[in-house]
């Protein structure tokens, strides 16, 4: 997995790995940026014979920005949370596209899960799952949709349970 893990010969009793959701796959990427070409070709081409050729130029200007908007899009896709499970730790690792890590360690039996969400007009709802204890709390899965997000905290707090009194 490329992460540092919980101490070998720990059981894990939990392990999971976070990542936002692409919808678009490389190949559709490629056809949709072809299509987008193609249809600014054929307007700007439209644009050029009728003599308003500076059209074409900023047709060329949309076509790369629609191409660096994906490609951003693509890069904050990389990255990726891990969230492991023993008797002795539990142990959240977020890594970002770029290659910065961070490490959060937390006792099992103090940890606490909860979930929480915003509702806004027009965005609808957004939130995270807050783990915390002792006064720190790390916030994971914000690119998680409401019902993964759910369904993450739920699984998380009965791993905890199972450990001990929550």
């Amino acid at each position: 997995m490329g992460t540092e893990r919980i101490a070998d010969g720990q059981d894990l009793l939990f392990d999971a790995e976070l990542r936002p959701n692409r919808s678009l796959s490389p190949k559709g990427f490629r056809i949709l940026m072809a299509a987008i070409c193609l249809i600014s070709l054929a307007i700007g081409g439209g644009f050029f014979l009728q003599g308003a050729w500076p059209v074409l130029g900023f047709l060329g200007l949309d076509v790369a920005a629609i191409y660096l908007a994906f490609r951003l899009n693509y890069r904050a896709g990389g990255l990726r949370e891990t969230v492991q499970l023993s008797e002795q730790e539990l142990a959240v690792h977020r890594i970002h596209p770029g290659g910065r890590r961070w490490r959060w360690s937390f006792q099992p039996y103090w940890a606490r899960v909860r979930l929480e969400v915003e509702e806004t007009e027009d965005v609808g709802s957004h939130g995270s799952v807050v783990v915390t204890s002792h006064g720190r709390a790390v916030r994971l899965g914000r690119f998680l949709a409401p019902e993964e997000r759910q369904t993450f905290a739920d699984a998380l707090s009965s791993a905890l349970r199972r450990l001990g009194p929550h």
